[in-house]
Order: structure tokens, then sequence, then C-alpha cells
């Protein structure tokens, strides 16, 4: 069997008989105590990059990072220079992506010219049908965006990245949170196994636009439901595992694209038709509140927030089309405003090599 292809899930018929087992709630596994915090220089930054999640528009900030490494890093990985990536839904794919060895200009490409391969555009018709569909089930394949990681990553295990990740997703035979984390403190080590590939299909597994994935019985979602805005979980995992002052922490958070949404006269007596876009406003209010919450715990000098500007007629998750012609340019300009900022902060120095806990 071809090797990229073992790393495949199996089909809807086999995932039948284990979705029967009940596995023990992740967090049942929690240690009650707090970690103890390993060693990390007094006059070395702790730099963390944050990517949110977006669907497609995950284009933009994939580019913001190619833009960064075209002007300031030569080309080179801009990986090297962050101690620590999280990611939800496609910035979790990118977040896997970098700490893969991929720079961000791969990743933007294949952003670019396979996207339609994941979110095929529709006609007339087949727009009005996908709306249909929805009300009721999800719209895409998993096999395209499956096959496009599995050319990625392969087989790798998560505990092959290069770089420490926190990856959000949702688990919902249990309806809790869950994150994928790289083995980078003494008490991570149950996700050193798990394939990149169903690391990046559970965080970007949508609801309405992908199927949830089957995982050993558990049933993984997109980590968008509870932390499109990931920052605030890279920062707790960061300050619990690491002997870190707060003053050393700087983060570069990384948005999809602001999504206007204003509480009207219809909304406020409304009812589930008015409220129809309930989701996003949740997931903005979400990323606002962990901003907010970075801010107080390292103060907003230590936060840069690179996003575009909120549009009230905002680029559809799917949306290939209106995604490649407009965010690669958006991402020129945002680098040209805070470019110059971003390389004087994160780019001084590269960060240590990072290597796993051993077994």
């Amino acid at each position: 069997m071809d090797r990229r292809r073992a790393a495949s899930f199996p089909s809807r018929e086999r995932r039948s008989d284990p979705m029967t087992y009940v596995p023990p709630r992740r967090s049942d596994g929690t240690i009650q105590t707090r970690r103890v915090r390993q060693p990390w220089p007094a006059d070395r930054p702790f730099r963390i990059l944050s990517i949110d999640g977006g669907g497609i528009c995950g284009i933009l900030p994939a580019s913001v990072l190619a833009e960064l490494e075209l002007r300031f890093l030569g080309g080179q990985s801009i990986a090297r220079h962050f101690d620590m990536i999280a990611g939800t839904s496609t910035g979790g794919i990118i977040a896997l992506g970098l700490a893969h060895g991929r720079t961000a200009a791969e990743i933007r490409d294949i952003y670019v010219e396979r996207g339609d391969r994941i979110f095929p555009p529709p006609s007339r018709i087949g727009r009005f049908v996908r709306l249909l569909r929805r009300s009721h089930r999800y719209v895409y394949k998993r096999e395209p965006l499956e096959n496009e990681l599995l050319r990625i990553f392969g087989d790798a295990p998560l505990g092959e990245a290069t770089t420490r990740l926190c990856i959000p997703a949702f688990e919902g035979r249990h309806g809790e949170p869950w994150i994928f984390k790289t083995p980078h403190h003494p008490d991570y080590k149950r996700d050193r196994v798990e394939r990149m590939v169903k690391v990046g299909l559970s965080t970007a597994a949508a609801p309405t636009y992908f199927e949830a994935l089957p995982n050993n019985g558990y049933v993984m979602v997109d980590g968008g439901l509870w932390a499109n805005n990931p920052v605030m979980n890279a920062l707790v995992d960061a300050l619990a595992c690491y002997e870190l002052d707060r003053a050393q922490i700087e983060i570069l958070s990384l948005g999809c694209g602001e999504t206007a949404f204003r509480v009207d006269e219809r909304k406020a007596g409304g009812g589930l038709f008015q409220w129809r876009g309930v989701i996003s406003a949740a997931m903005r209010a979400q990323s606002l509140n962990a901003l907010g919450q970075a801010y107080l715990l390292v103060g907003k000098d230590k936060v840069m927030r690179i996003d575009a500007p909120e549009s009230p007629t905002p680029i559809a998750l799917d949306d290939h089309k209106r995604a490649r012609e407009e965010l690669p340019a958006m991402a020129r300009s945002l680098v040209e405003g805070a470019g110059r900022e971003i390389a004087r902060t994160f780019f001084a120095s590269e960060a240590d090599e990072f290597r796993p806990v051993p077994m």
C-alpha cells in the first residue's frame, strides 16, 4: 500500500463499528496540580505566533507570513523565529505546515493554487443547492482536504514537529475542548503519535462544511467552536510549562479578516432568522475576548495583532475565488504598514532548536 495512503482514514461504512465504543473523557486524565515548570533563560524572549481560523481566508495569514519571509528573511522559514505556534482550523493547518518544515510561501501557494480542490466553485444552481444542503447536512467531502494534507505531511506524527504547537479542536462525544500539543513538556505524551493529517482534519472539521471526524471513539470538530483565536491557549500553555516572566513573552497574532456584526433593532427583537449570523458573532466575540485577556496578562505593547479591516461584505469561508483575488494584495498592504515593527520585534534572533521531551 502507498505509504501516504496508509495514513488515510476508514471509509464511512468501516467507521461505524468504532463509534459504538465510548472512550473516557480526555479531561478525566487532567493533572490536578500545577505543572512543574521547565527552565527558560531569563535573558531570552519567548515568541508566540497565533493564527486564527477562517477557512480559505487562511490565504491572508499565510500571505502575511510569506511576505515577511520575502522582505525580511531572504525567503527562509519564519517558523525559525518563534518558540511556539498556535493555530485553529485553517490556522492550525498553517501552523502544522510551518512546524513540518514548509515555508509560509509554500503554504500560501498551496492555498492559492489548490484551494479550489477543497472548495470547488459552484454554478449558480449549485450555489442554491449548497445552501439547501447546508440546512441539514455538511456540504464538502473530506477526501479532497485529506488528500492535500497527505501530500504535505504523509504519515508524519505530531511528535516530529520542529516547533512547539498548540492546535485546538472540539471533541463532540463528551462535548469538551481538546488541544493537540507537541511533546514540549514531560506531561504531554499522548498526542505525539497522532498523525499531522488527523490533527489538521480534526481542527478544521467546520460544522456544516465538513463531516465531524471519528477518532478512536471520539468525534472531532473544528476548534473554532470555542477557540477560533487561539492566542490564550498558547499564552497560558507557555506560562504553565516554562519559568517565564510575563515580560519575556512577545506575541504575533494573525487574523483571517474581521467580520462586522451589530445588534440592530431587527436582531434585538428577532428570532432564529434574524440571528442566523450568531456563529460569526460568537467567533468574533471570542477573538476579542482572547486578545483582551492577552493584553491584560502581558501588556498590549507585547501583542501585535495583524488583520484585515472590518468589512460589511466579508469573504465566505469557502469562497476561494474572492480569497485568491483579494487577500494576497491585502497581505502586502498590511506588511507594508507593520512589517518593520514585526521584523524588529520578532526577527532580531532565531529561536533555539526545539527538542521534544523524550518518552
